[in-house]
């Protein structure tokens, strides 16, 4: 005899059909309300600062502890999603080491994709125009983010590690701003500023005007470096290449002020001087014909592109008129006259005029 009457047998599986089915919609409901969570969090952007958030990935990290580490910066509140989907489209074995920055509206699919990319953050070293090898080495051992492996090396050792030891290195970077992440040698950024100096100057000179009186991409750098520290106005560059390739062609000395404070190197006060004129250094203009042994700055493109196309025209000579432009003359008398104008009411004894 069965110990439960056929009326409340079937009460209990009804019952019992209703539990399940109860516990069946609780979980699709639940399933469904996880997915729906799951996928709004991939599709909101991560809490992030206004400014952005530097955030680094370190060597050999896992999905779930480089979750856990964003959660703890306050980067996500859902750092199982962010595992969770990393691993479901075969993410989490792919994520690249390195200093990434986080901007604000950044998902978390857009981050991953940052990393598995090795999308690191980048930073910034402007090298400037007219600057000598000095100073931009200097400007590099500053630099906070790069890895600084040439500290009191001369410039005959820095360009040995460069693999160019017979080469001087004043001029020999082409200036422009770097991009790299953090921890790039500054052997490497010197390497790169070298390459695009050859790239720029051999371009240039692979199109210069026919019948300069330049024999190699090498002096056409030296006398744009004095282009550079000569020119205070832009649109004067191919004015002032044009003087000065004139007095080559002439054999006329280039009598330039900035090659004579070059080479009078840290015995140069900011006041040039008679005397200094006629003190003789390879580098003087002033004492010794045709161009200095080297560039005596960094040249810019526009330098460059100056000095291998200089303006027609018959000036020899030009002078500082004190708001960054020059007055340019073709003869020496003219010359004389600009300098009394321009520079003699500014100083107590008569300046050595530019270009004389």
């Amino acid at each position: 005899m069965s110990d439960t009457s056929p009326p409340l047998r079937k009460r209990l599986d009804r019952l019992l059909g209703l539990l399940l089915g109860g516990l069946v919609l609780v979980a699709s409901l639940a399933g469904g309300w996880l997915k729906m969570d799951y996928d709004s969090y991939l599709k909101t952007p991560l809490s992030v600062p206004a400014g952005g958030l530097d955030f680094v990935v370190v060597p050999g990290s896992n999905i779930r502890l480089l979750a856990a580490d964003l959660a703890q910066r306050g980067v996500t509140d859902k750092p199982r999603y962010l595992a969770w989907y990393a691993r479901w489209h075969g993410l989490a074995g792919k994520i690249q080491a390195g200093e990434y920055e986080i901007t604000p509206g950044t998902t978390p699919v857009a981050l991953l994709d940052r990393f598995v990319r090795g999308q690191v953050k980048q930073y910034r070293l402007t090298i400037i125009e007219g600057w000598t090898f000095r100073q931009m080495m200097a400007a590099l051992e500053a630099d906070p983010a790069v890895r600084h492996t040439l500290q009191g090396l001369s410039p005959a050792q820095v360009m040995a590690r460069l693999d160019h030891p017979e080469q001087a290195a004043e001029g020999m970077f082409y200036p422009d701003t770097y991009r790299f992440p953090r921890g790039t040698t500054d052997l490497t950024i010197l390497a790169k500023a070298y390459r695009t100096l050859q790239t720029r100057l051999a371009a240039e000179w692979q199109a210069r005007a026919p019948g300069l009186p330049l024999h190699s991409p090498y002096e056409a750098l030296i006398l744009a470096s004095i282009i550079e520290k000569e020119t205070g106005a832009p649109q004067e560059r191919a004015e002032i290449a044009g003087v000065f390739v004139r007095r080559l062609e002439k054999g006329m000395r280039l009598q330039t002020d900035p090659t004579v404070i070059y080479g009078m190197g840290d015995a140069f006060d900011g006041n040039l001087r008679a005397a200094d004129l006629k003190h003789d250094t390879p580098y003087n203009s002033y004492t010794r014909a045709g161009l200095p042994p080297t560039p005596i700055a960094l040249a810019g493109g526009a330098s460059i592109h100056a000095a291998l196309h200089p303006a027609p025209g018959d000036a020899l000579y030009f002078v500082s008129r004190g708001d960054g432009t020059h007055q340019f003359s073709a003869t020496l008398a003219e010359h004389d006259r600009a300098v009394r104008k321009y520079q003699l009411h500014r100083s107590g004894h008569r300046p050595a005029p530019r270009g004389h």
